[in-house]
């Protein structure tokens, strides 16, 4: 593993100190209710994406009110597109992939959202 530099602040001063550096991973893991229909969308370049949406329940942590997470779903491979395509609203489905920050241009100016780029959706 290669070292890093990594600044600790204590009290007023700096202390630098060296630390074994992690490997970077983005890996997701999700099982979730559809809650919208997948949609085969073709880009200028040519290329298919199919998007859906997935609403998670989070561990109640605030009171008793019921909390949840709306998750965009992109499927790029073909195995993935096929699979998503087969998902319908209400059904239950396990995606595996990595987060991923989309940016494009909007009459607004340039625009991004985040969402899981799908390697693998199975209907559950």
């Amino acid at each position: 593993m290669s070292k890093i530099l990594e600044k600790k602040i204590i009290g007023k001063k700096k202390k630098v100190i060296l630390k074994d550096e992690f490997e970077p991973v983005n890996e997701v893991f999700l099982v979730g209710r559809v809650t919208s229909l997948a949609v085969e969308k073709i880009l200028p370049s040519g290329d298919k994406v199919v998007e859906f949406r997935v609403v998670i329940g989070r561990a109640k942590s605030r009171g008793s009110k019921k909390e949840v997470d709306s998750l965009d779903i992109a499927a790029w491979t073909s195995a993935a597109r096929k699979a998503a395509l087969a998902v319908k609203i209400d059904s239950w489905v396990q995606v595996s992939g990595a987060v991923r920050r989309r940016f494009w241009r909007a009459p607004t100016g340039l625009a991004s959202r985040w969402q899981v780029e799908a390697s693998e959706v199975v209907r559950l």
